[in-house]
């Protein structure tokens, strides 16, 4: 397995006999960009603690996989990582010779994954990034802060290259669940952002009464997981970690929080990932500062429910209130250099009238709605633990299309829920047919220890969920063919990221009606004005042709 090229030490290198043994690290990262941003910012602390990364698995002699749990296909593509990197240790001419097990897998599996894969060294929970370090045997004193406001490396000093990220899970913007090689392109870039100071964890002063309450509840029980630690992952990064980019040039995610406090039953993420927290409004401004100072032009703000954002935090003592996700962008957007600026995963119930306002006011922010629905029979959400009904949420769609014009919606759902029946399963259908969504993806549920549906009966067979998914797909299909249709003459902007991932002969971009990695592609087939194009620049175009997901473009300036 090979890992793309990654940041390189820009620094003027001393003599042989002054500079210590710098040992090489290489990355795998896997799962969604929440799992990318921790692996950011393990890469930046072990880079700022004296290592380098290197984009070759055989090159490196500590190997870390930050692994995924969040289902089954996720967590055997996890196992099937680490018994590669193994491979890397003991055979196949490698010269690794720590191999290290990070992220949700470690939470749930942490005692499991010594015992069973001994080639294993070292394991490093969510919560406990920081570890890396002593995980790599990089137990270094921290470099003083210059007056520069990087510890390692200056402005001036830093090396553009491509994603250390070799691999990245997700599912498509169809639905499909698919182990993706690296999604960015060869000239994507790596950089460090953040202050060179010692991280601090920005946990909240507070917490959410409804994370007290479920906690009292057990919703964050994991005494059945066996080796898991007694307290639950706290820790949060701050504008001040070092953190090493792995997304295209122009582009970043920030997470704005982490945790989550919901009930959802088929979701075991609270115990992965302890209570909802949100990280100050003015940490979050910072980083943005420091990426846009960077060359960033496109953020997205990420977390496990962003909507939530704020509800944790100390109140203003001017204005007696919680920052609230609807400040945070009126915070963001008018930021000098930002061009887009979009915020993913909203609970439904959280889209309040003054974030759809915040939304519609800004140019800088997408008109784009990520609301994961989960499901639309009111029988099926109860079992979730979710609430909501069909009528309910196309009042939130009908509510939020008034306020923000030409909205994009994207939403999720999970078919084969137990006790999902033909009529649940037919109301989803007629929902989806009503609510006419932008890009839509489909998840067959997947049962998981720990979570509170497991112990629920009427289990939905597994070729009964198979032939239910490939049905929604088909009808969002049709629905989604006929919406990229109306795209033909639009003239946007759109931001070109290199050649398509299918073909050489095409170049792809995304639109601001597109979210990176998980919705369809602007292909460039006509470059209009320019011989080249340069990727992480925007260009002017107009679309030209459609198909089911993607549509056509050429370059108009």
């Amino acid at each position: 397995m090979s890992l793309s090229s990654i940041l390189e030490d820009g620094a003027a290198p001393e003599t042989q006999s002054q500079e210590p043994h710098r040992p090489t690290v290489g990355f795998v990262s896997l799962g969604c960009p929440k799992n990318l941003v921790d692996s950011e910012v393990m890469m930046g602390l072990l880079h700022r603690g004296g290592a380098q990364l290197t984009p070759r698995a055989e090159d490196a002699e500590i190997l870390v996989v930050n692994t995924c749990s969040f289902i089954d296909s996720a967590k055997q593509e996890s196992v099937d990582t680490i018994l590669e990197m193994v491979q890397h240790k003991i055979g196949n001419g490698g010269k690794a010779q720590r191999l290290i097990v990070a992220g949700c897998l470690v939470e749930r599996y942490r005692d499991e994954i010594m015992k069973n894969i001994p080639e294993v060294d070292a394991v490093v929970g969510t919560g406990e990034l920081e570890a890396i370090l002593e995980a790599a045997g990089l137990n270094r004193p921290t470099p003083e802060r210059s007056n520069s406001p990087f510890a390692i490396l200056t402005t001036a000093q830093i090396e553009r290259h491509a994603s250390s990220v070799n691999q990245h899970s997700r599912p498509d913007g169809h639905g499909a669940q698919l182990a993706y090689e690296s999604s960015a392109p060869s000239s994507t870039d790596g950089l460090i952002v953040g202050q060179g100071g010692v991280p601090s964890s920005e946990a909240a002063t507070t917490s959410r009464p409804e994370g007290d309450l479920r906690e009292q509840q057990g919703r964050f029980s994991r005494e059945a997981w066996d080796g898991a630690t007694a307290a639950l992952p706290s820790y949060l990064y701050s504008d001040e970690t070092p953190r090493i980019l792995t997304t295209p040039r122009a582009s970043a995610y920030i997470k704005i929080a982490e945790g989550c406090d919901h009930p959802c039953s088929f979701c075991i993420i609270p115990q992965l990932r302890g209570k909802f927290r949100s990280r100050p409004l003015a940490s979050i401004v910072a980083e943005a500062k420091s990426l846009i100072a960077q060359g960033v032009r496109e953020i997205t703000l990420i977390g496990q429910d962003t909507t939530c954002y704020g509800e944790d935090l100390p109140k203003d003592e001017a204005t007696g209130k919680r920052p609230e996700l609807a400040d945070l962008l009126d915070a963001l957007a008018p930021l000098p250099g930002l061009k887009w600026l979009r915020f993913l995963y909203a609970y439904p119930n959280k889209i309040t009238t003054r974030l759809l306002e915040s939304i519609a006011k800004h140019d800088t922010v997408a008109k784009y709605l990520d609301v994961p629905l989960q499901h639309a029979s009111a029988n099926v959400l109860r079992r979730m633990k979710r609430g909501g009904t069909a009528d309910r949420f196309l009042q939130i769609i009908d509510k939020a299309r008034a306020i923000i014009p030409g909205l994009v919606l994207r939403t999720s759902f999970i078919v084969g829920f137990p006790g999902e029946t033909e009529a649940d399963f037919e109301e989803l259908l007629a929902f989806i047919q009503a609510a006419k969504i932008d890009w839509l993806g489909v998840f067959s549920y997947s049962d998981e220890e720990g979570a509170g549906a497991f112990e629920l009966d009427q289990k939905v067979p597994k070729r009964t969920i198979e032939a239910r998914r490939r049905k929604l797909m088909k009808l969002q299909q049709k629905i989604s063919t006929k919406a990229r249709k109306q795209w033909i003459g639009r003239e946007l902007d759109i931001l070109v990221e290199g050649e398509s991932e299918e073909t050489e002969l095409l170049w792809q971009g995304r639109s601001l009606d597109q979210a990176p990695e998980i919705d369809g592609k602007v292909l460039i087939n006509d470059f209009g004005p320019h011989e080249v194009l340069v990727p992480g620049t925007f260009y002017r175009a107009e679309i030209t042709e459609s198909h089911d997901y993607d549509v056509v473009a050429r370059i108009l300036e």
